[in-house]
This record gives structure tokens, C-alpha cells and sequence, in this order.
């Protein structure tokens, strides 16, 4: 499985590292959005092209987390990250 549909980062979104989390800047709306270091290794990952079961698979092998609540909260952070135009989904 992909990530659901293909995700694409909006050319308007720039990300920036700061020690171990990233800040998510919208330069057309002029709003920002932080994430931890989980969270930024996840982007890391999107940002790279991975699909959704690398990234679970990356995230599982990184963290000692179940594999269920990865899938959830991975599915999560894409549902949100959509909501504020920070990640589209194109066929």
C-alpha cells in the first residue's frame, strides 16, 4: 500500500529542521505548523517518496510501538497535515 492516494508537498510548504523537530512553514497562508522528532521523521520520510508500509516498517524498527498504533497515528498526522494544506493527495 502507498500512502493513501500519492502524496505530494505543495510547492508553497518549505520544511526546516530545529534540533530534533521540524518546523512546516505554508508561505501562502503565512501559518506554520511544529512537529516532534517523531513526527519529523516521519515528514523525512514523505518528503523522500516513501510509501505507507515503508514508513510504518521505518517507524517499527525505529520506535517500540505496535504496528496498529503506527498505522494510526501515521494516518493521522496525514489526515491533519492535509486538513492545513500542508500535504495534498493526487492520483
Amino acid at each position: 500500500m502507498k500512502l493513501p492516494l500519492n502524496a505530494s508537498i505543495p510547492q508553497q510548504v518549505i520544511s526546516r529542521t530545529v534540533g530534533e523537530e521540524i518546523v512546516i512553514l505554508d508561505l501562502t497562508a503565512g501559518t506554520y505548523f511544529g512537529l516532534d522528532a517523531v513526527g519529523a521523521y516521519i515528514w523525512h520520510h514523505i518528503s523522500d517518496g516513501k510509501t505507507f508500509v515503508e514508513i510504518c516498517d521505518l517507524v517499527c524498527g525505529e520506535y517500540d510501538v505496535k504496528r496498529e498504533v503506527v498505522e494510526h497515528d501515521i494516518l493521522s498526522l496525514i489526515e491533519e497535515l492535509k486538513a492545513r494544506g500542508l500535504l495534498l493527495m493526487v492520483d
